[in-house]
């Protein structure tokens, strides 16, 4: 048991607080435990404020064990957009640059069909770490042909291209977690 943990049980049981109650209707009955939703709040309440992430109480009637755990945080990947603009040029200037650099980049995907993932998970590109991959930029592809692996919870599904055409992208590299939706090839019809 932690020292955290050790000093919030004697903490509870030198605080007066009443957390086990026994009836004694005949002393050849055994105790019942009982602890109500207040308590049970009151005793929450006092290892939240310690600051506590595990406790545990027990006498000869009950046993109460309370644990938190931090919630996962989840991290998304964002690629930025490369927009470079003169540094010399104006304020008018420089704006309309930026808009034909960023409309330049997404017309050169837009004319792409783009493969995405039907599920989060991790992206392989080859069946094995000594295959070599599906495809490659470049490749002739068929809509049944397979293109990439996403891995998840141990199971590998296998993607494929749904359309007939060119490999001209790869937009993940091998081993990266995907999530669901995010473009995994650009495939020119």
């Amino acid at each position: 048991m932690s020292e955290q943990a050790a000093s919030a049980k004697a903490k509870a049981e030198t605080s007066g607080r009443k957390i086990g109650r026994t009836s004694s209707k005949k002393s050849s009955d055994t105790p019942k435990a009982s602890l109500n939703m207040q308590e049970l709040r009151e005793l929450a309440e006092l290892v939240n404020e310690h600051g506590f992430t595990d406790f545990e109480f027990e006498n000869e009637n009950i046993r109460i064990r309370l644990s938190k755990t931090a919630p996962a945080q989840f991290v998304q990947a964002v690629q930025p957009i490369a927009a470079s603009a003169p540094v010399s040029a104006s304020p008018q200037t420089s704006a309309a640059t930026e808009n034909i650099s960023a409309e330049t980049v997404v017309d050169s995907d837009a004319d792409l069909f783009k493969i995405t993932s039907p599920i989060v998970g991790t992206f392989y590109r080859s069946p094995s770490p000594d295959k070599p991959p599906y495809v490659q930029e470049g490749d002739k592809v068929s809509d049944s042909t397979v293109v990439c692996i996403v891995e998840a919870m141990k199971l590998m599904n296998e993607i494929q291209a749904e359309t007939s055409g060119e490999v001209v992208k790869i937009y993940v590299e091998n081993g990266q977690p995907v999530e669901y939706g995010q473009p995994l090839f650009g495939i020119k019809k």
